[in-house]
């Protein structure tokens, strides 16, 4: 089980529909395909998603750091030394999303030896997650149509919307509109990516208190100390750190600092060893976990039902799984699905996925 290569293979496939939001949009998913080789001749995969403007990553930065630090860190360790690859990659500062996907393959790679499914090695809660939808920037009656479109064809009925435009009215009437829109046994939460002030903050809130909020996330800047301080003490519904609070000691200095409530996990860029120590925190301190979304393909996608339906706490609320069905081709050779508003695991080892070898020559950039 010695790991003997790393590979990272750039790839670039087109969004159907780009995803806006406050800090930034995706039209096309310029993403990296990391591969962990073994001396018995296995492969584990896993994706890294480049999102500069929240880590600040790149994908050629993501090529140029798993190939010249992390690779050579990690090839001559065992598959089950990943507290030791860990300890290894965490020398150099940042680069969330290239640990991240080394960790993931590593996962996959020992389920497929092993013979067994990585969500099973990880817990084995269940085998399947309820999912939510993220609804980017658009016209409220074109957003209405997207979430209704989502709950007929896939049984959505889990929506987060993105907020964090000025004025505020903008969003505050999209959410009203898909309230009306879709009735009230739907489930809505907002998230702001750092967009708003806390006092606009403040006032949408107020302002959409009667649309039944189930969160919010990431409203105003968490740099803004004092102001998200002083924003979540008066909300009624559970504040959810996100690119705030990506590690254990920023979930402790966000929660105990009283600027927020509640976690976002996302395994692009806690991979699923980061993942554990991040939600078993928010378990012995008594936060509410969402699933969160990197805009990840169907192999990220995968990642996270992975790991969320692995475990009690993190497969409570829907995880939001759905964003692979915006974009116009993925890598997979059987395509994930959404039926009844759920994303099931797949069986077989691993992470129970393989790649399109034909698929991938075509959308790889660096051939």
């Amino acid at each position: 089980m010695k790991i003997t290569a790393i590979d990272a293979i750039p790839f670039r496939i087109p969004y159907v529909k780009p995803l806006k939001f406050a800090s930034g949009e995706v039209h096309v998913a310029d993403h990296v395909l990391v591969r962990v080789h073994t001396d018995d001749g296995v492969v584990g995969v896993a994706e890294a998603p480049p999102r500069p403007f929240t880590y600040g990553e790149t994908q050629r930065g993501i090529l140029a750091v798993i190939e010249t630090i992390f690779a050579p860190q990690v090839v001559g360790l065992a598959l089950t030394d990943r507290e030791q690859m860990a300890a290894l990659m965490g020398r150099t500062v940042g680069n969330p999303t290239a640990k991240a996907a080394i960790d993931m393959a590593v996962w996959d790679a020992l389920g497929r030896t092993l013979g067994l499914p990585v969500s099973e090695l990880l817990g084995g809660y269940t085998d399947r997650m309820r999912v939510s939808h993220m609804l980017g920037f658009d016209r409220p009656a074109a957003m209405v149509d997207e979430a209704e479109r989502m709950r007929d064809v896939h049984g959505i009925t889990t929506f987060k919307v993105k907020v964090g435009r000025r004025p505020a009215a903008l969003d505050v009437a999209v959410v009203r509109a898909l309230r009306e829109g879709l009735g009230p046994d739907v489930v809505l939460y907002v998230d702001g990516n750092r967009g708003w002030t806390a006092s606009e903050s403040a006032r949408a809130m107020r302002q959409m208190a009667d649309l039944d909020l189930a969160f919010a996330e990431e409203l105003n800047p968490a740099d803004d100390v004092l102001g998200r301080r002083w924003l979540v003490q008066q909300l009624d519904v559970p504040f959810i750190a996100d690119e705030s609070a990506t590690t254990p000691a920023e979930v402790t200095r966000e929660v105990l600092g009283g600027s927020a409530t509640a976690l976002s996990v996302k395994t692009a860029r806690t991979g699923f060893t980061g993942s554990q120590r991040v939600l078993h925190l928010a378990e012995g301190l008594g936060l509410e976990v969402v699933m969160g979304n990197q805009i990840d393909g169907q192999l990220g996608s995968i990642c996270t039902v992975a790991f969320g339906a692995a475990h009690q706490r993190s497969s409570l609320h829907a995880g939001e799984l759905s964003n692979f069905l915006d974009m116009s081709d993925d890598l997979l050779t059987e395509p994930l699905r959404i039926e009844n508003g759920e994303l099931a695991l797949r069986p077989g080892a691993g992470l129970g996925v393989e790649i399109d070898d034909d698929k991938l020559r075509r959308y790889r950039t660096d051939s």
